[in-house]
């Protein structure tokens, strides 16, 4: 998966969390999932059809999820499992929301279908041409999974002219 697909969820994400949980974001560890998605917590899908297809899941264990939505809710603990559900959807629409102004930057066009919850134990697998990469991003009020699986689905300019030259 090409680095000019990730860097926007990474800085979007990296905006979002700092603003809405008022402390810095880093990236913990990266990996490559060959196998199903296995969902830690609460978890919200957000599914991309155009340019670039795939999706985006954003997963948080219950812990954070709460203390994420106390947060975001102005400093009050949550007090339905309900609005814990709809925070983590809401951090991932503003997550993608920003990420997919960048790529719209660059050229672009796409849909972005709305976040839904995803709550299977395991989620979609990755394929040959669609690779997913699994971001940890460490804050204060604990870690948050996303799992990106995109890929092109039309040829880059670059790639068009460098494959008529051959």
């Amino acid at each position: 998966m090409k680095m000019e697909l990730i860097q926007p969820f990474i800085n979007a994400a990296d905006a979002v969390l700092a603003q809405g949980l008022q402390s810095p974001m880093s990236i913990g560890n990266l990996s490559m999932e060959q196998e199903a998605y296995r969902r830690k917590g609460v978890a919200a899908l957000v599914a991309i059809t155009g340019d670039i297809e795939g999706r985006i899941v954003f997963d948080l264990d219950p812990e954070t999820a709460v203390r994420v939505a106390g947060h975001f809710a102005g400093g009050e603990l949550p007090e339905s499992d309900e609005l814990v559900r709809e925070t983590v959807c809401e951090l991932a629409n503003q997550v993608t929301g920003n990420a997919v102004t960048a790529l719209n930057d660059q050229g672009f066009h796409f849909r972005v279908h709305p976040p839904v919850l995803h709550t299977s134990d395991h989620g979609p697998t990755s394929s040959e041409d669609t690779e997913a990469l699994v971001i940890c991003c460490e804050t204060a009020s604990g870690s948050l999974f996303m799992n990106i699986a995109l890929r092109y689905n039309v040829e880059l300019p670059g790639e068009r002219a460098a494959a008529a030259g051959e």
